[in-house]
């Protein structure tokens, strides 16, 4: 079988990374539009459609949690027209500055560069709503080797759905096309361990189209979550990243099994949240395996607000008792389940 060379590894990263930006700046304007802050605005007895005034946007943006403060808010601006996703109405201001200026997104005047990245990145994002919007299972949450992957597909399958779909004609065109979403960090096998081929290997979308970004995470791209924790708000630091280790470095202090949790008199106290996702999220990464643990919490989220703390360990999600399972396994519950979700955690007493 074909292997992925390092460098089309790193290629595929780095695009990946590009298409993480045009996801969120699509989710902002979406937002933008939804609440009125996009609209058509006149200055000097002309009118320009479908902008946007910098003041009042950062002012959105803090008034929304999605900047600290104004500075924050610039930056995440700057980001977004530094990527030409937006840009000044008549292209004579190549900085976002907090005043009384009018900004628009490409997408609204077609402006924006359709290169052949650009394209084959649409085209993926294409691809995934319309097999998530159909009644089939061609993509689910499947195992390989003991080990949970989201958002997977067997590759003879999708070269059948796609000629099926009338995507492609033959299944030699589909094949190719398959091989350029790897290359553009669209697709991948789930080991990383070979180029797509029209057989049973199994492939996972690199990240969730739907997952609802925050702008913030503009900010943290170099410190990017490996593939398989996208679903997460934000980076978690890494241990022994020089030896290729991509494990995550565990708050805990030291290793506690379920048995220890749960031995009457124990240092551990049982708590109960009940915590609605909002458009972003739920605001916390669990980790660990037996049990698994709360690895971080986002400040600002909606578990931080219901008094999620770091080191609580994992009782029950929804009813169902999760003390014998690992994160994967864990997050895949909570984010196919409800909105809502109760949750039943155990901490350490003055810990």
């Amino acid at each position: 079988m074909e292997g992925i060379g390092n460098t089309m590894q790193k290629k595929a990263a780095e695009l990946e990374r590009m298409a993480e930006v045009l996801i969120t700046g699509e989710q902002l304007r979406l937002r933008l539009h939804e609440e009125k802050v996009i609209k058509d605005r006149r200055h000097h007895l002309r009118t320009y459609p479908n902008c946007f005034v910098a003041k009042e946007l950062i002012d959105w943006l803090i008034d929304h949690k999605e900047a600290s403060d104004r500075e924050i808010a610039i930056k995440l601006m700057q980001k977004l027209l530094d990527q030409s996703i937006i840009h000044h109405v008549c292209d004579e201001h190549k900085e976002f500055k907090d005043v009384k200026l009018f900004y628009r997104f490409r997408k609204d005047d077609g402006t924006f560069p359709l290169d052949n990245e650009a394209k084959v990145f649409m085209r993926g994002q294409r691809l995934f709503e319309k097999l998530m919007s159909t009644e089939n299972t061609l993509v689910q949450t499947r195992e390989e080797e003991s080990v949970l992957f989201e958002r997977t597909l067997v590759g003879c399958e999708f070269v059948d759905w796609l000629i099926q779909e009338g995507e492609a004609s033959t299944r030699e065109d589909a094949e190719q096309l398959c091989r350029r979403l790897l290359e553009h960090g669209i697709i991948q096998h789930v080991s990383n361990k070979h180029h797509f081929v029209d057989s049973n290997l199994l492939y996972q979308f690199r990240m969730n189209f739907r997952r609802r970004r925050r702008l913030l995470e503009l900010l943290s791209e170099r410190c990017r979550p490996i593939p398989e924790s996208h679903d997460s708000p934000f980076c978690l630091r890494k241990q022994n990243t020089e030896s290729g280790n991509t494990s995550f470095l565990s708050v805990l202090k030291r290793h506690v099994n379920s048995e220890q949790l749960q031995s009457p008199g124990g240092p551990y106290m049982r708590r109960t949240f009940t915590i609605v996702g909002d458009a972003v999220g739920w605001g916390f990464v669990v980790r660990g395996s037996k049990p698994c643990h709360i690895q971080a919490v986002d400040p600002s989220g909606p578990a931080a607000a219901a008094g999620m703390k770091v080191c609580q360990f994992v009782v029950s999600v929804n009813g169902l008792n999760v003390l014998h399972l690992d994160y994967r396994t864990v997050s895949n519950l909570i984010l196919t389940g409800p909105r809502t979700i109760v949750m039943e955690v155990m901490e350490e007493i003055d810990c």
